[in-house]
């Protein structure tokens, strides 16, 4: 047990290290030579620096240690305990890649930049919340208001990165806005990406018929996959129904239409995507999860 608890976290903390590293790759790539506006730590230094002309670097540092201790205070120990890796690695990858890479220039269009800025800290971002973690800095707002309300993380991401992009706007003008929405944009798609890599894609249906016993008895020999009955009233004639649930894989939905029309050409029956589904008929890769990713992954009630 012990050694299984020391694999895991070696695991936590490789998931950590390479996710800083991937933002730090996209901050000081695409970020910081394009002046991007793209709202975390990065995109506060690139707004401020024509009005405080201090290395972008330093406010950066100085920001994802501020923002680390008042995490600390708010989100408490267990917060403290899986952030504190990101705060010590990532100054340090920050300042070593722009001191080796300060020069290295990969594109010349800010539109170019943006996307794969995005990508790059959305990717970084995705890896690090799948422990658990925190990358620190501006994804610490966004955390503590997530405690109190339970909204979604990947929105407020957005939020908080949006209000920064905007508040560069006063300094670089609509247009850089606009560029840097984009990588916000790209980056909290990617982040909900990252988060559902390997569960497989599933499709949950409501179905209501006459027949829905016949139904029900063809979705378990002939697909193999429970059902669960769940009572109805029909809202017009006040008739007492059975409404069948069940959830298929992405490749058997084709099958179970064809199925349900076979049986009850009539059938009323309702399809919505679940983005993960965990139980018995459903395997899939060993994932990282809390409550904050689970608010991410599940973006319909479906599941």
């Amino acid at each position: 047990m012990k050694n299984k608890k020391i694999k895991e976290w070696i695991m936590e903390a490789g998931f950590v290290l390479v996710g800083n590293l991937i933002v730090a790759l996209g901050v000081t790539f695409f970020i910081l030579p394009s002046d991007i506006l793209s709202g975390g730590t990065a995109g506060i230094a690139v707004a401020l620096e024509p009005i405080l002309h201090l290395p972008e670097t330093l406010v950066i540092n100085v920001l994802t240690v501020g923002l680390f201790l008042l995490g600390s205070i708010c989100l408490g120990k267990a917060f403290f305990l899986k952030t504190v890796l990101s705060t010590l690695v990532y100054p340090v990858y920050i300042s070593v890649l722009s001191l080796y890479f300060s020069d290295m220039v990969i594109t010349d269009n800010q539109l170019l930049a943006s996307i794969y800025a995005g990508i790059c800290i959305g990717v970084g971002i995705g890896l690090v919340y799948r422990v658990d973690g925190s990358t620190g800095g501006m994804d610490i707002p966004p955390l503590i208001v997530h405690k109190y309300t339970h909204l979604p993380l990947s929105v407020l991401v957005m939020c908080f990165d949006g209000a920064t992009v905007l508040l560069g706007a006063a300094v670089y003008g609509i247009e850089a806005s606009m560029i840097g929405l984009v990588s916000v944009f790209i980056s909290g798609q990617v982040i909900n990406k990252v988060l559902t890599l390997g569960s497989e894609a599933s499709k949950t249906l409501f179905i209501i018929s006459p027949k829905w016993e016949e139904i029900r008895d063809a979705i378990n020999q002939e697909l193999d996959r429970g059902v669960t009955l769940v009572p109805a009233l029909g809202g017009y004639a006040n008739e007492q129904r059975m409404m069948v649930m069940t959830v298929v894989k992405q490749k058997q939905f084709a099958n179970l239409q064809r199925l349900i029309t076979h049986i009850d050409p009539e059938a009323f029956f309702v399809v919505n995507d679940a983005n993960e589904v965990q139980g018995a008929g459903f395997t899939f890769g060993k994932h990282y999860r809390s409550d904050r990713v689970l608010t991410q992954v599940q973006t319909k009630e479906t599941a």
